[in-house]
């Protein structure tokens, strides 16, 4: 579990992509080294991954063909930067939001205003099923970032990015046409999945 509040950057050194499975050796500074154990969860870029070897200062983990095909770790070069967080623990502070790790899609950036204090940066959806669970000033998670929605227009969002937000992770990076990874708030998805079957079997009935 996380609260897509992210703890660092860091860089992919190698890649070594087998047949439906590619394993990334990452260079994590020493903040995000502390009491790291294998079998650890690491949010990167928002997708959960679990950590397979520590080598000093080197972190490698094994991602399957599933998440390579539904996120956008599958795109990454060696001497990219990635958003990481460390898994919550019992007791943290929660400053975003609860966060599972498990991507539900990509989106694209559609449009990027940069003005004098912030980003405003729209996103269009890719699947286009999931707009529905996208709420004026709820909660989403953009490559393992919380943010909240600031408007909607058909299949696009945008969000507001603060200056710290800007200069502690990568979306301040990202261009128009890249992908970034999506998962939609969980208590959102329930709310509004629970609904419509209600609402689907009283019409049943009543038919």
């Amino acid at each position: 579990m996380f609260t897509g509040i992210i703890h660092g950057i860091a860089q992919v050194i190698s890649i070594d992509k087998k047949k439906k499975l590619y394993t990334y050796t990452m260079h994590f500074p020493s903040i995000l080294l502390n009491k790291l154990q294998l079998g650890a969860s690491v949010s990167h870029n928002g997708c959960c991954l679990t950590v397979k070897k520590i080598d000093q200062c080197y972190v490698i983990f094994d991602v399957m063909q599933i998440t390579i095909a539904h996120t956008n770790l599958g795109l990454l070069n060696i001497g990219d930067y990635i958003n990481i967080e460390r898994s919550v623990k019992y007791g943290d502070e929660i400053g975003g939001h609860i966060v599972s790790g498990h991507i539900m899609n990509t989106a694209e950036v559609s449009k990027i205003i940069k003005l004098d204090n912030n980003y405003i940066i729209w996103f269009k959806i890719t699947d286009i099923s999931l707009i529905k669970y996208i709420f004026y000033k709820g909660f989403i998670c953009i490559d393992g970032i919380s943010l909240t929605i600031v408007n909607i227009i058909k299949n696009e969002f945008c969000v507001s990015i603060i200056p710290e937000t800007l200069s502690l992770t990568t979306i301040g990076y990202k261009k128009v046409g890249e992908l970034v990874n999506i998962e939609i708030d969980l208590c959102t998805q329930i709310t509004v999945d629970t609904t419509e079957r209600l609402i689907n079997n009283f019409l049943f009935i009543y038919k």
